[in-house]
């Protein structure tokens, strides 16, 4: 899968393509730049600097890694994408072994990072943990949190048909971490809430041949959330169980 240097620099081989979706919209202020502003003291600001243009960066390498920019298999180093972030290679290197540590990316010594390859197998394996950990879950707390509870929940489900209605992926991926990170916080266990969202984040993760997730598989797994929502406000038990567990055996999402 490898094509030498002049493939890592590019999102993908043989063809010019955009930089990073979230890219776009990251404007990294001046103090980030290195630039001194008056009346600022240069020691603190260096380790809040870095710590931000990080973040966004991660954030904007997550988001590339859902609409598929990052294509699996394919190498990219850290200059070359600081490059079309406007920022050194410093805040990139960090972000993306962050993505190494959480199994996104695997270290290429002297050249980058390349995107990790998985297939169908791995996908299915990801959906089957999740549903052994959140489906019983979610049938206990269908029996105990009131109506007026799930009734807030509201809004995450409407923002995850937002996110599907329009064709946004990397918003769907937050969305839909968030409405089931919500469901799950009902249950007042927060390593489960930190497994399981680790354990979804995964799972959105592109797979071999770099397809991505259709606009029509978005909108039916965000009726879904909606069906279940209602469910759960109607304290059916029984619609619960049939919801959350075809939700896992279709899309994992």
């Amino acid at each position: 899968m490898e094509q030498g240097r002049a493939r890592e620099d590019a999102w993908a081989p043989h063809a010019p393509t955009p930089p990073v979706t979230a890219s776009s919209s990251l404007r990294v202020p001046e103090q980030a730049r290195g630039e001194h502003t008056h009346g600022e003291s240069p020691a603190p600001r260096a380790t809040i600097r870095r710590h931000s243009v990080r973040g966004q960066i991660l954030d904007a390498l997550r988001a590339a890694l859902v609409d598929g920019e990052l294509i699996p298999g394919q190498v990219y180093s850290a200059p070359a994408l600081g490059a079309r972030f406007g920022v050194s290679a410093t805040p990139v290197r960090e972000a993306m072994q962050q993505l190494a540590v959480e199994g996104a990316v695997e270290v290429v010594p002297n050249r980058g990072f390349r995107v990790a390859e998985r297939g169908p197998g791995e996908l299915a394996e990801l959906a089957e943990v999740r549903a052994l950990l959140e489906v019983p879950v979610m049938l206990r707390l269908a029996r105990t949190v009131p109506a007026t509870s799930w009734c807030a929940l509201r809004p995450l489900a409407d923002a995850t048909v937002a996110a599907a209605a329009v064709g946004d992926r990397a918003g769907y991926a937050e969305a839909d971490r968030a409405f089931h990170g919500a469901v799950l916080a009902l249950a007042g266990n927060s390593q489960l809430v930190m497994v399981a969202d680790e354990l979804h984040r995964r799972s959105q993760w592109p797979l071999e041949g770099n397809p991505v997730t259709r606009r029509a598989d978005l909108l039916a797994d965000a009726s879904e959330h909606t069906a279940l929502l209602d469910a759960l406000i109607a304290q059916d038990v029984t619609v619960v169980q049939s919801l959350v567990r075809e939700h896992f055996a279709g899309s994992g999402g």
